[in-house]
């Protein structure tokens, strides 16, 4: 079976960008690495190949190297020893002519080296003996099938190999048009089962992905789930997910189940259930008749349900995942300002909605996304299309700059949240992922002049009066707080920043250190320190963060002419 993590392509030098491309892109959520110094428009850089390929394969993660089998061999082997638990590794030719796969026999390598073979018009250098010569991989058995008795496999195939005969007991199609043996007195035996029962050496048991979970919000832990299979006789290694209404969606136990049995939970939204709830069947009866179209066994209760299908079920057609709304920030600038945390989030979700300009932010991240643009004002709009897209079952990333939780983003979704809900809406799992903000990294350009207390005010007056933003900024001079001033000045706003410096001047001498930062971490970086009364609206723009001094705050002279500014952690 193919391993559900994402794989990690990895590449050392810049000529292996085309065939890496490739890959990504046939293999949603891969992340692409590469070597620092020799790579660029990679998703994570490194500097020790060895030590990133060991961490990568002690995670699990298949690892598909842009590079010479050798080296992946002498790296790894260290690390190698238990061949039921490593995850696939490939060795692809830099120009993409061979596709090597090396291990991970027992978890798809050969079926993913297939598909990147497909990607790259080659021929897989497959060399597994039984795979070869019966046209299929036992050890590994296609989505939908499950290996009970593994340990029992290597004696079978064996046995296979020197010219043994199977009888097959029930119905798989991959077995049927392989080029196994198959003769009904065979001394060798294929059971396809979804039934729990002992296991014997001679004997290989395949556990179709046919059974269905039906939940609701008042259903039990996996503790009752499985006791619920056992008196069905049933093998949880059958079942293909947990299916439950909608509404039943942030109800803890059914993801715990889901996570426990290693399947999906999806969810059912209650017009496709009207047909059998109106027949009189519980919600938790419903959604595993929706599940699979057939009725619930007998063993079945009100809050939990088990129905069987006919065949394997592809949990991914049925019904919607729960949807996610993750709030990131990007950072202020390019990549090497995004957390991995918020990578990982780009690389997973399916819609990224913002603003033109941030969604251009994160690059590369952003390919084969729905991208859902909207003006930089239009927040609340922007709010509710991005929880309406998730109530569907997407997975959407809002985009902002900077930290998603300053002057951003993650107050207008919970706003919308709390001043327009929607029912719709409850099903949504909400993460809000941080970042790094503009005034940090001002900030760390220039020094520490937030090394002590300090506040943040924005200067637009467009949600809030100028009223109160004249009382903050009194209030936090008299206080002594080094100021952040987001939102100085734009086309239509320029003399809210002469009137914050002259409200300035009262409680702060001239010659206060002013910090003005400019497209930090973007093309074009200006970070310069100036004296208060320079303060000017033509001095900024909306792409400068101001940090104004206490009157503690000091510049340092260095010898080489910079400037650095800092405010004292103590007063003295």
């Amino acid at each position: 079976m193919l391993t559900k993590v994402a794989p990690a392509v990895v590449m050392l030098g810049q000529n292996s960008l085309a065939v890496a491309s490739k890959i990504i892109n046939i293999l949603p959520g891969a992340t692409l690495y590469g070597l620092d110094g020799r790579t660029s428009g990679v998703d994570v850089s490194f500097t020790n190949f060895g030590e990133t390929l060991r961490e990568l394969f002690a995670e699990g993660t298949p690892l598909i190297g842009i590079c010479a089998a050798g080296i992946l061999i002498r790296t790894l082997a260290p690390v190698i020893s238990d061949k039921r638990q490593e995850p696939p590794v490939i060795a692809v030719a830099e120009d993409g002519s061979a596709v090597v796969p090396l291990l991970g026999g027992l978890n798809g390598v050969n079926d993913l080296a297939r598909r990147i073979a497909e990607a790259l018009d080659v021929s897989a250098s497959i060399t597994t003996t039984g795979d070869l010569r019966f046209r299929t991989a036992l050890l590994s058995p296609p989505p939908g099938y499950h290996l009970a008795n593994p340990e029992d496999a290597k004696t079978f195939i064996s046995d296979l190999l020197a010219g043994g005969k199977v009888k097959l007991e029930g119905t798989a199609p991959w077995l049927s048009n392989s080029q196994i043996p198959i003769d009904p007195k065979g001394e060798l035996t294929i059971r396809i089962s979804d039934r729990s029962s002992a296991v014997e050496p001679s004997c290989l048991v395949y556990h179709p992905a046919t059974v269905a979970i039906g939940m609701n919000d008042t259903s039990g832990d996996e503790k009752d789930v499985l006791a619920l299979l056992a008196q069905a006789g049933l093998a949880a290694s059958s079942v293909a997910g947990i299916f439950a209404p909608i509404s039943a969606a942030k109800n803890p136990a059914i993801n715990a189940v889901a996570s426990a049995l290693g399947v999906p939970a999806r969810f059912f939204t209650s017009n496709q259930l009207e047909t059998h709830l109106s027949q009189g069947y519980s919600p938790a009866q419903a959604a595993a008749i929706a599940a699979t179209g057939t009725s619930p066994a007998a063993h079945a209760d009100m809050t939990l349900a088990i129905a069987i299908a006919p065949q394997p079920i592809d949990p991914s057609t049925i019904g919607q995942p729960r949807g996610r709304l993750a709030i990131i920030g990007t950072g202020p600038g390019g990549s090497q300002w995004m957390s991995p945390e918020v990578k990982e989030i780009l690389k997973s979700a399916t819609d990224l909605v913002g603003y033109k300009t941030y969604l251009d932010l994160v690059g590369g991240l952003g390919n084969g996304k729905q991208r859902h643009e909207s003006d930089n004002r239009e927040e609340l709009a922007r709010a509710k299309m991005a929880l309406d897209l998730a109530s569907t079952g997407r997975y959407v990333a809002v985009v902002s700059s900077g930290d998603p939780g300053i002057y951003a983003m993650a107050a207008a979704v919970f706003e919308v949240l709390d001043c327009h809900p929607q029912a719709e809406w409850d099903s949504v799992e909400i993460y809000v992922s941080p970042g790094i903000s503009a005034m940090q990294a001002a900030a760390a350009a220039i020094g520490a002049p937030l090394g002590h207390d300090f506040c943040a005010i924005s200067l637009s007056d467009i949600l809030k009066p100028w009223s109160i933003i004249e009382q903050r900024i009194a209030a936090a001079a008299e206080a002594d707080f080094v100021i952040a001033f987001y939102n100085p000045v734009s086309k239509e706003r320029t003399w809210q920043l002469a009137a914050a410096r002259d409200i300035l001047l009262r409680y702060r001498t001239p010659d206060t250190p002013v910090v003005l930062a400019r497209n930090v971490g973007r093309p074009g970086q200006t970070v310069k320190a100036i004296a208060l009364d320079q303060l000017a609206p033509a001095v900024a723009d909306m792409r400068t963060v101001i940090l104004v001094g206490s009157t503690k705050t000091r510049t340092v002279k260095r010898s080489d002419g910079s400037i650095a500014v800092y405010t004292p952690r103590q007063y003295s």
